[in-house]
């Protein structure tokens, strides 16, 4: 087990994290070879409930003792990015691969965090499983995720799918395995994980299909391809093939009549989504670079709106106190939102208390536009618009 405060994961050219940039986007991998690998706060937190989880799993499974099992939660837990929902969210995780093993006649193989290698399908590849389980002809590959930004579905995931294939290279001379089950815990975004399954020969057949993919990607070769997959790529805010599509609204002769039709309306809104926030993040990799010395033509750092805070809030309030200012000018109290309130008790607690008793109201969400391809469902013309489009006190 590796300490938080000096946890660095490696990562191979072509990770099997980063494979859904480098199939579609082959010359990929390459470029973002050559920018800073930077990390991020919400990547630290990620960091550190993976170790939360995998020390939680090491003592369920491989009897970690109990005294050095307190002792090292401990220290997780005074760290600084520690938040007490992580430990709800790794008791979730925890639980999940329990009734996975537990379902099973006779006790299963587990591993945890086993280091899989994937050059038979990718170049110098490698990847780290979080959990696999083995028994009665199934392989459970189990991933922990504490992102809640993107959602990250189990189904056709090609991070797992690799994963099954390494754990196939590893244990398939020592079990006879059949079907592949693939999971994904991540609890900020779905109550319940995601789960995909099919059998080793469909497994085996995709991993044959990318081999010449991976090579060309390994080799720096092939097209730049824009699309969803850009959104964790370290050349996003620069790379010419986005910056190019994301700025052209058309490649041919101007839109003919002066009214454009619902199909080019279809298109102008794919070519251009993600503008704003790509215009956003460039925004602040051209202020870093401006800061550290460089140049940025016809661009300036200059000084942002301040803000004010109290030297002592205690000793400003009870100056005003004395002055004559009641307390109750001084404070805002406010009932906490049903979101603010989950995140409070986590969602077990949640549920019992708020949800099932009836306290808390559920209504539909106002429509909204998503691309064909999204995986919820399209909006029913059965909701009605007075509730599609009210928004519950509180919500």
């Amino acid at each position: 087990m590796t300490n938080i405060a000096h946890s660095e994961r490696d990562h191979a050219l072509l990770s099997a994290s980063g494979a859904h940039r480098w199939l579609p986007c082959t010359p990929s991998a390459r470029l973002e070879a050559t920018l800073p690998d930077t990390t991020s706060e919400p990547a630290q937190r990620g960091t550190l409930a993976h170790e939360i989880g995998e020390l939680k799993l090491q003592k369920a499974f491989s009897g970690t003792p109990t005294r050095k099992y307190n002792a090292t939660l401990k220290k997780f837990k005074e760290h600084e990015l520690y938040e007490p929902v992580i430990d709800q969210h790794t008791d979730m995780y925890l639980e999940y691969v329990q009734k996975i093993v537990h379902a099973f006649p006779s006790p299963p193989y587990v591993a945890i965090e086993r280091r899989l290698d994937l050059t038979a399908y990718v170049p110098e590849g490698f990847g780290t499983g979080d959990c696999i389980v083995i028994g009665g002809k199934q392989l459970y590959i189990i991933d922990y995720k504490n992102g809640q930004g993107v959602p990250v579905p189990a189904v056709n995931n090609p991070q797992m799918m690799l994963y099954a294939l390494g754990a196939l290279q590893a244990y398939r001379m020592l079990y006879d395995i059949e079907t592949v089950h693939m999971a994904i815990v991540q609890p900020k975004v779905w109550e319940q994980p995601s789960e995909w399954s099919l059998p080793v020969a469909d497994l085996l057949a995709w991993g044959e299909s990318i081999k010449p993919i991976a090579q060309k990607a390994f080799n720096g070769e092939g097209e730049y391809v824009v699309g969803s997959h850009c959104g964790f790529c370290r050349a996003k805010e620069t790379c010419r093939a986005r910056v190019e599509q994301l700025l052209s609204v058309e490649d041919k002769a101007p839109m003919k009549p002066p009214l454009i039709s619902w199909e080019e309306v279809g298109d102008v809104l794919r070519r251009a989504e993600g503008i704003v926030s790509w215009y956003n993040s460039l925004k602040e990799a051209a202020l870093a670079e401006v800061l550290k010395g460089g140049d940025v033509p016809g661009w300036k750092a200059v000084e942002g709106r301040g803000s004010r805070q109290y030297a002592d809030l205690d000793t400003a309030f009870k100056h005003l106190q004395e002055k004559g200012i009641e307390e109750a000018i001084l404070y805002d109290r406010k009932p906490l939102t049903p979101s603010a309130l989950e995140k409070a008790l986590g969602k077990k607690q949640y549920r019992e208390l708020l949800e099932e008793p009836g306290h808390v109201i559920k209504r539909s969400g106002a429509p909204a536009l998503a691309s064909a391809d999204d995986p919820r469902p399209a909006f029913s013309d059965q909701v009605k618009p007075e509730d599609a489009f009210s928004e519950p006190v509180g919500s």
